[in-house]
């Protein structure tokens, strides 16, 4: 069975008197553990095919099923649990929350999902020193390198194992080198842990390190 299905996905926006089709019945499918690429140029609709895929945005038609259970006729309770339990996400910009530290932004999540305190801090903390952050767990995002923001974002994706890792562009706000160790690290531990993933990029070379790569232009997916 596949992680993940995106079946004949539709999006239209609205702007002023013109309707926009970003995504034009596209589809794809992501097995278990398989890591892909998503490629296309800025403003072709990466983020919204990834926010559809997550469950943020409601697509106009099409469906969105993971590990079998279709999405699209949901409430918003099953399309929250799914998120929780199911999926993770990494952005460009790491949104942790500035007033708790690195260890913190990785724990709440995993209380969210019902583990103890202590068993999430041990959790949050063998991921984190993964990342090469054991000295740096007390500090908040402000006391942190940018790479090391991003480190703390791919931990607390990660930190409940998801079915679907989603990310969009996740080192598109580093340098050359940060970008490239940042984006080993996060390969690694999602193969270690078998998730799928859907990763969005403008890097060719990153892009070649992936199982395969889909691309997104006129509103259509084709396989790069």
């Amino acid at each position: 069975m596949a992680a993940l299905q995106i079946q004949n996905v539709s999006r239209t926006f609205i702007q002023g008197d013109r309707n926009i089709r970003v995504l034009k019945g596209v589809s794809a499918s992501v097995r278990p553990g398989e890591i892909v690429g998503l490629l296309g140029q800025s403003g072709a609709g990466k983020s919204t095919l990834l926010h559809i895929t997550g469950l943020l945005e409601q697509a106009d038609s099409g469906d969105i099923v993971i590990e079998g259970e279709a999405c699209a006729g949901l409430g918003d309770a099953d399309r929250t649990r799914i998120r929780r339990e199911k999926l993770g996400f990494v952005y460009q910009f790491h949104h942790l929350l500035p007033e708790f530290d690195a260890l913190e932004n990785v724990i709440l999540p995993l209380r969210i999902a019902g583990l103890d305190n202590k068993k999430a801090a041990e959790r949050a903390e063998t991921l984190l020193v993964r990342l090469g952050l054991k000295d740096r767990l007390d500090h908040r995002p402000s006391e942190l390198s940018g790479g090391e923001q991003q480190r703390v974002a791919i931990a607390r994706a990660l930190a409940n194992d998801p079915v679907i890792l989603l990310a969009d562009e996740p080192t598109g706000n580093l340098d050359e080198a940060t970008a490239a160790k940042v984006f080993d690290e996060l390969l690694s531990l999602v193969r270690d842990q078998g998730s799928a993933a859907i990763i969005a990029t403008h890097n060719p070379g990153l892009a070649t390190r992936m199982d395969r790569c889909l691309k997104l232009h006129d509103g259509l997916l084709s396989n790069n």
